[in-house]
Parts: structure tokens; C-alpha cells; sequence
């Protein structure tokens, strides 16, 4: 038991670090960023009875709506929600940055259970094939949630309701588009890869604008 737990936490732990060691210029209080971490871990159970009813309810007869649109959809809306009431006017989110920390948080919390519950029941066999995909497609949208997020809290009013609302749908898309390729029977692991290795490209390229601007942000409050 101990063994699949630890297998199925590395993974995430591995993640947040190399987003968080990223982060040179400030220190996010730790504190925070585990509440953000324990939201997304508890938000994994209504997601997973509200997705066990869909289907035991059959109320998709599609099952390319229930496990590609609706599941992508429910898990990024529920995940931004939280950032949004619980993160978003929190005095300790006070730089670009740590909307990338926040929304890796949040979505790597739901990640792990999801990923303890999985090899629970499937075995180790499958914890290197989640750690690839799965666990690091969450973290890549939420880099992509977050960095959004912190862009509408740090932008003029008008503008940032349109960040916000980016925020929302483009890890949707992303999420639905993972959730596609992978019932694309016998060639989907030749279409995951060019996805993931774009999702990685086009998430770090979100991180070292983030990163930009918390210095430029930083550089701007030593004149005054």
C-alpha cells in the first residue's frame, strides 16, 4: 500500500517543484499553496460521483460527449471555480507568477487522487504511462489556468474579464482535445505525442512570460 502511494504522489510532487523552483524572484507562502493543493484534492470526489451518475444514468448516449467533452469540461469548470472564490482576491496572490502556482496547485491536487485511486485499483503497471500523460497534462493546464488568471488580476478591469474567461475555456479545449486523442483507437500514441510535447512548448512559454512580468513588476516597485 505504501509503495502505491508513494508511486502514485511522485508524480505530482515532481511537477510542482519544477514549476515552483522556476519561480527565483519570490516565495510563495507554502501554506497557500497546500490549501490550493487540498482543494483540488477534494474537489476529485463530487467530480467522480457527478461523473458516475452521467453514467450510470446513461444520460449521454454518446460516449464520445461523456468521457471526451463532459469529463474535460466538469474538471477544468470546477478547478477555475475554485481559484476564482477561494484564490483570485486572496491577499497572498499578489504577483503574475503565482497564478501559474495556484492553477498547477489546484489541478495536481486532483491529479494525485485521481492517480491514487486509479493504480489503487489497476496496479503499478500503469503508474509510468500516468505519470506522462495524465498527471502532466493536468499540471500543463493548470500552468495554462493559472497564468490566465494571473494576466485578468493584474490587467485593467475591461481586459480582465476576458482573461478570465480565457482562463476557463482554453484549458477546456486542451482538456477535451487529450480526452479525444486518447479514444482514437490504435493510433493514438502517435497523436498524443506531437500533443503533449506542443502542450509542454506552449505551457513553459506561459511560465517564462509569467516570470517576466513578476520581474518586470518587481523592478517597477524597487523605483518607487
Amino acid at each position: 500500500m505504501f509503495v502505491l502511494l508513494s508511486v502514485s504522489i511522485a508524480p505530482a510532487l515532481a511537477l510542482f517543484s519544477f514549476f515552483y523552483l522556476r519561480n527565483q524572484m519570490a516565495t510563495e507562502p507554502r501554506t497557500t499553496l497546500f490549501h490550493t493543493f487540498i482543494y483540488g484534492a477534494i474537489l476529485t470526489f463530487p467530480i467522480l460521483f457527478l461523473q458516475f451518475v452521467v453514467n450510470e444514468e446513461n444520460i449521454f448516449s454518446s460516449v464520445l460527449m461523456q468521457d471526451v467533452l463532459f469529463s474535460g469540461v466538469v474538471e477544468e469548470f470546477f478547478k477555475w471555480f475554485i481559484l476564482l472564490i477561494a484564490i483570485y482576491h486572496h491577499i497572498e496572490f499578489d504577483d503574475p507568477y503565482d497564478g501559474v502556482l495556484y492553477g498547477v496547485s489546484i489541478s495536481l491536487g486532483f491529479a494525485t487522487v485521481e492517480n491514487i485511486l486509479y493504480i489503487l485499483s489497476f496496479g503499478l503497471d500503469t503508474a509510468f504511462m500516468r505519470a506522462l500523460m495524465p498527471v502532466s497534462s493536468h499540471a500543463l493546464f493548470g500552468v495554462v489556468m493559472g497564468y490566465y488568471l494571473g494576466r485578468a488580476k493584474f490587467t485593467g478591469r475591461n481586459i480582465s474579464i476576458r482573461y478570465q474567461a480565457v482562463a476557463l475555456t482554453l484549458p477546456m479545449l486542451l482538456h477535451i482535445i487529450f480526452n479525444f486523442i486518447l479514444t482514437i483507437e490504435g493510433k493514438w500514441a502517435y497523436i498524443m505525442l506531437p500533443f503533449m510535447l506542443f502542450l509542454w512548448w506552449f505551457a513553459l512559454r506561459k511560465v517564462k512570460i509569467a516570470h517576466k512580468q513578476l520581474v518586470q513588476m518587481l523592478a517597477a516597485q524597487q523605483k518607487f
